[in-house]
């Protein structure tokens, strides 16, 4: 499984350089001392763990979510570091960095779609924050979630998910709930339909890896042609694992950042980063306008956001509000 997931992995990472060794993975960058670290919220594999940083305050704290990216086959809760923790415990809310099981992993497991695994995973460890909310001092009314890419993707697939929580369940973990108060994110796919996205735009490639359709040696262009031709047999996986198909007008605020978008997004046009693409920011601002959610997208082409200014300051205005 290990020698699969880092194959799996390396499709997705920079070419090695060109004296043929592979990159040297750089340091996890330096973070404050969490208050409880690695604490583990499920027993299906060693990366159901999260780290968890206690903002200080003498009433209940809202907390933010930090889900990693990496196209949810490399990545670690380590990546995030001081920059990223500080101004939240600052603003007087908590942290919580979470890892999750790879497509490797789950593909492994024989979990279907394998995506499934790493979106139930983040679920789970919301849950579990959850259930530690007064011994923690969390407010667990006040729940939002970042991320990038693939961290993106689940957080937005939380925020607008039904509410996963079994109350008949006889694990209080379950009983809670995995909805989400808002989310803010980068360079967020919305959709994971080989056929929307290429009309979208044709040179879209992201996504055949979620539904099984990855193997050593295969690239994720031959993951997406495989997953178009076989769309109609996994379509209730797409509608279930796609955030655009989850649009109802109970969502909560979402902010979408795409700051790779240096040249204006056109409809039905090549994209220089297709997998990060402002399109998929614009097409789910399209459907959840009209249902009266608010949904911020913000590019440096064209889209400045002048309300909020960041992914940090959105999530601090949404969770510190009256």
């Amino acid at each position: 499984m290990v020698r699969f997931a880092r194959v799996l992995a390396a499709a997705f990472l920079l070419p090695a350089a060109a004296s043929g060794q592979a990159p040297q993975a750089k340091p996890p960058p330096a973070r404050p001392a969490p208050t409880v670290a690695d604490f583990a919220y499920g027993k299906e594999s060693e990366r159901q763990k999260f780290d968890f940083w206690q903002a200080k305050s003498d009433k209940p704290t809202p907390v933010v979510l930090l889900i990693h990216g990496g196209g949810w086959v490399n990545g670690s809760k380590e990546g995030y570091g001081t920059a990223a923790i500080q101004p939240y415990l600052d603003a007087g809310i908590s942290v919580a960095s979470i890892n999750y099981r790879f497509i490797a992993q789950a593909m492994e497991q024989k979990v279907e779609p394998p995506v499934k695994a790493c979106l139930h995973d983040a679920a789970r460890a919301l849950q579990t924050i959850r259930s530690k909310a007064k011994e923690w001092n969390v407010d667990p009314k006040r729940v939002g979630a970042t991320g990038g890419s693939a961290g993106a993707c689940t957080s937005i697939w939380l925020a607008m998910h039904d509410d996963l929580a079994d109350p008949s369940s006889s694990d209080p973990v379950a009983r809670e709930s995995s909805r989400l108060s808002c989310a803010a994110v980068n360079g967020a796919q919305t959709s994971l339909d080989p056929r929307e996205l290429r009309e979208w735009m044709p040179n879209a490639i992201y996504g055949g890896h979620a539904f099984g359709f990855a193997e050593k040696g295969r690239s994720r262009a031959q993951e997406f042609d495989l997953l178009t031709e076989n769309r109609e047999r996994v379509l209730p996986w797409i509608r279930e694992y796609s955030p655009i198909e989850l649009a109802t007008k109970d969502d909560p605020p979402l902010y979408l950042d795409y700051p790779n978008q240096k040249t204006p997004p056109v409809f039905g046009e090549k994209q220089t980063d297709p997998t990060h693409s402002a399109l998929y920011g614009l097409k789910l601002e399209a459907k959840l306008t009209p249902l009266g959610v608010e949904c911020v997208v913000a590019y440096p082409a064209g889209r400045k956001d002048e309300k909020y200014g960041s992914i940090a300051k959105f999530l601090i205005a949404k969770l510190t509000a009256p």
